[in-house]
């Protein structure tokens, strides 16, 4: 299967020669090429002939082509395809950008085609090219309407964008070939699981499926879930809004038909919490959090309890369809409880590896659908942002991947004399861009650092006369705490020399319109911005530190600078780095040196070393040992740090926030 190339129609005899082509061709050519019987975003259309195709190719016509042998039924199939287009066209609103079906067929569709006489689909598409852009962007909304990636036409406006931030900001986004199989497909098999890095899309994905499936089917009953209490939230308020913008008329019923909570729950309500809800619909007792009680052993017991009380063939389901997100959070004893009480599909969805430090990286089990483009980043900044993260560009590396764990986060290998040789496929995000396009820099200052902070803003707005303040994140990598007196002084002078307001994301907890944020590294998980400052003083060895670092330069979708001071043997930048930049950036690929067996061995004693290191429950210990915190308290602050989705902060960190909330205990 390719990411490229999309199929919605049974292949024959007669239509077989020409799909091959098409589906050779964009493989070959990275073009994507979407090939229906009929338009997929709304289920309620029918059509009576059988025997056309519709091709669709960003930046050429759209072919409807017959290769049957009934000329009258295949312009009603026309005239209906049009018609069914223009009614998808009024109910989200794209009617003001593409105008009247009469306007956009006569310059945007092509249907006088011989399927016969198409040899050559680079000649073929030739012919459809359209090379006037305001045409290619009323295309796109076409496509995008034909494939149900709804775009919101507020964001993508009527006139063709100039600056680099509204050329990325108003692009399109079409779902691609893998994407597009998820939603539509049907896989014969009950558990459904999808891959990828962060910002490939997968929740996306789960909230199109989820409005599928609730529009559907009215007596489902559906659980979406995940680890984490803030995501579950999140999640919760994102739905109303996504079945908002996708028109569903249907009404939410929460807590009857759909639900939307963490995974464990508390004792105190029935739906607050998939295993929670389990254990009332069964009847079974149900355990919350304590030392001896961990959510697998809790959900290890609800599987026996279960079993024991309904044998198969007396057991109802509690649930229809589940949804699971970031299920790199949970063990197998989860999952298989979702299994024995939903009757249908359970679609997970989770991280290739949340941070660069996991220890398994391609698992066992095989994805069903594994999405390598990360779609939020330019491909430049992802491969610098791994390089760097992992210490690839250093003598002494702190990670390493094999080549199949390479490919699993969506890279091309070569390796050729001890040497890896990367690349990331182009996306469609940044293909208006110039080639030159610089995503990602480093800045060696001499001045203060919140001076150049200043400087980047200044060059931003100069470049991009349409920015806004939400548009750029500041986010201060260091743990010292020298970084909030830093942030003080930063916001002083954005709001003095620049006159825009300033979001301290550390105190507000959230993202706030119409102001520049500024973050440690805790406060910007979902977070995006068009542009991101990193800012260091040192760069550490720390594997947390270079999660972070690796995390927080890949925030950005436009540019992300990162600030250093100049001196390098303080800075922790070395001319590896400077130079791994330099190649990614002229090349388009990374190349970094295979270490010796011995060195892997090393690298993996490290490794493992640091993840003992890193174990929370061992971190709180030191902590409280440090810090002197009666025995009495371990457990709530434990308890707090849990909650408040702690666990995987470093040492320094946990020893202010106890050292905070020792006075309240």
């Amino acid at each position: 299967m390719s990411s490229y190339f999309y199929l919605h129609t049974e292949k024959n005899e007669s239509n077989s020669r020409l799909i091959d082509l098409l589906k050779e061709y964009a493989e070959v050519n990275q073009t994507l090429i979407y090939v229906l019987d009929r338009p997929l975003t709304d289920q309620r259309y029918s059509y009576n002939y059988s025997d056309a195709l519709i091709i669709l190719s960003p930046k050429n016509k759209i072919a409807i082509i017959d290769y049957g042998q009934n000329e009258d039924q295949f312009e009603d199939y026309i005239y209906d395809v049009i018609e069914d287009i223009g009614s998808i066209s009024d109910k989200y609103l794209y009617k003001e950008v593409l105008g009247r079906p009469r306007k956009w067929k006569s310059t945007l569709v092509e249907t006088d085609i011989n399927s016969l006489e198409i040899q050559d689909v680079e000649a073929f598409l030739e012919k459809l090219h359209l090379n006037n852009e305001l045409d290619r962007k009323k295309l796109d909304l076409l496509i995008s309407l034909f494939i149900g990636s709804i775009n919101d036409i507020k964001r993508v406006k009527e006139e063709v964008p100039e600056t680099a931030l509204d050329k990325v900001k108003q692009k399109i986004q079409l779902f691609d070939g893998d994407q597009t199989r998820f939603i539509y497909g049907n896989i014969n098999q009950k558990k459904i699981r999808i891959q990828g890095l962060s910002g490939t899309g997968k929740t996306e994905l789960l909230l199109h499926k989820l409005k599928d499936l609730y529009i559907n089917d009215s007596s489902s009953r559906i659980f979406f879930t995940c680890h984490n209490k803030i995501l579950a939230d999140s999640l919760k308020k994102r739905i109303p809004d996504f079945f908002n913008f996708m028109k569903v008329e249907q009404q939410i019923e929460w807590d009857s038909r759909l639900w939307c909570n963490n995974a464990w729950g508390s004792n105190s309500f029935p739906n607050s919490g998939a295993y929670r809800y389990i254990c009332h619909f069964y009847k079974i007792p149900f355990y919350g959090w304590s030392y001896q009680m961990t959510f697998t052993k809790a959900c290890e017991l609800a599987i026996i309890d279960i079993k024991a009380k309904f044998p198969d063939e007396e057991r109802d389901y509690a649930l229809t369809h589940m949804f699971i997100d970031e299920s790199q959070d949970f063990d197998e004893n989860f999952f298989e409880l979702c299994d024995l009480v939903t009757e249908k599909n359970i679609y997970i969805a989770g991280d290739i590896f949340q941070s660069i430090f996991d220890e398994n990286i391609s698992g066992t089990i095989e994805p069903n659908f594994l999405l390598g483009k990360c779609y939020r980043t330019d491909p430049k900044t992802l491969m610098f942002a791994h390089g760097l993260g992992m210490g690839l560009f250093e003598k002494t590396k702190l990670r390493w991947l094999e080549e199949k764990e390479w490919k699993d986060c969506g890279y091309n290998v070569r390796i050729e004399d001890s040497k890896y040789y990367l690349s990331r496929e182009p996306l469609r995000r940044f293909e208006d861009l110039d080639e030159d396009f610089e995503s990602i820099r480093i800045i060696e200052t001499e001045k203060t650092l919140s001076d150049t902070v200043i400087d980047v803003i200044n060059e931003i707005r100069e470049e991009n006369k349409t920015v806004e303040p939400e548009d750029i994140g500041i986010i201060l990598l260091d743990r010292s705490k020298g970084i909030f007196k830093l942030a003080d002084l930063i916001e002083y002078k954005i709001q003095k020399e620049i006159g825009w307001e300033v979001n301290k994301a550390y105190d507000t907890k959230e993202k706030i319109p119409d102001t520049v944020l500024i973050s440690n590294r805790n406060n910007v998980k979902g977070l995006e911005f068009p542009f991101v400052i990193c800012i260091t003083n040192s760069i550490s060895n720390n594997p947390s530190y270079r999660n972070a670092l690796y995390t927080m330069l890949t925030r950005s979708f436009i540019k992300s600078f990162f600030i250093t001071g100049q001196e390098m043997l303080f800075s922790g930048l070395t001319e590896g780095m400077k130079a791994g930049l330099k190649h990614i950036v002229k090349n388009q690929e990374m190349v970094i040196t295979e270490p010796s067996e011995e060195e892997k061995k090393d690298i993996q004693t490290r490794f493992k070393s640091n993840l003992i290191k890193m174990s929370h429950y061992d971190l709180m210990q030191e902590v409280f040992k440090s810090l002197k915190v009666d025995k009495k308290y371990h457990k709530k602050l434990l308890l707090t740090t849990k909650e408040m989705d702690m666990i995987d902060t470093d040492r320094s960190t946990l020893m202010e926030f106890v050292k905070d909330n020792l006075k309240y205990l």
